[in-house]
């Protein structure tokens, strides 16, 4: 899903960045509101931005200009709240890009959209809402793992579909991230499930079940 330079018109590239930047802003207001409970989370901020970071560099090339592989929206969203979850994947976004050239520095932007900020909030908001009403950790995350990469795929193929004025794209981003979304789902849910099972033994919990 990471969009190299040149996919995007110099006006979506634009519009995209001065988004991402804003919503960036936003979301460290938050953080820096919350200085109290930030110091709890900072392992697990660490220790899943890494993971994420990895997940990440294992992409599979398909026909529309970019690429499938795991995401983490929905599970950074879950696990750290949304404005640390969008903080962490703009982070792994940004070095991936600069260090490793995975994903154009053009599209910097528009790729934190669809992973970092799409895929977060999704993630979360779909989690915290099938959570609230079934009671149920896997189904939640599963539905918020598949949701969040469906709707992200959708947001790039809108983003390339406007650059390239055609359809084309968003047929196959959504199509091919539906399906990778059932992997997506399966892993959200398996780690939450677990997470959730070893921190009732020890008598924790994660803040976005409340």
């Amino acid at each position: 899903m990471h969009i190299p330079d040149g996919y995007l018109s110099p006006a979506v590239a634009g519009t995209t960045l001065l988004i991402t930047l804003g919503v960036l802003v936003f979301a460290i207001r938050k953080i820096s509101s919350t200085r109290d409970s930030l110091s709890e989370k900072t392992p697990l901020f660490t220790a899943l931005s890494a993971g994420i970071f990895v997940a990440q560099m294992i992409a599979w090339p398909i026909p529309g200009g970019t690429s499938l592989h795991l995401v983490g929206g929905a599970l950074a969203g879950i696990l750290v709240g949304p404005w640390l979850g969008i903080l962490s994947m703009s982070l792994v976004l940004f070095v991936q890009c600069l260090i490793f050239h995975d994903g154009g520095l053009t599209a910097i932007g528009a790729n934190i959209i669809n992973m970092g900020i799409v895929g977060v909030l999704v993630g979360y908001v779909v989690f915290k809402a099938v959570y609230k009403a079934s009671k149920k950790v896997w189904l939640s995350g599963f539905l918020a793992g598949w949701l969040s990469l469906v709707l992200a795929g959708l947001t790039c193929g809108i983003e390339l579909g406007i650059s390239w004025s055609s359809a084309l794209p968003i047929y196959v981003m959504t199509s091919w991230h539906a399906i990778l979304g059932l992997i997506e789902g399966l892993i959200t849910s398996g780690v939450v499930s677990y997470l959730t099972i070893k921190s009732l033994k020890i008598g924790g919990g994660f803040s976005a079940f409340s």
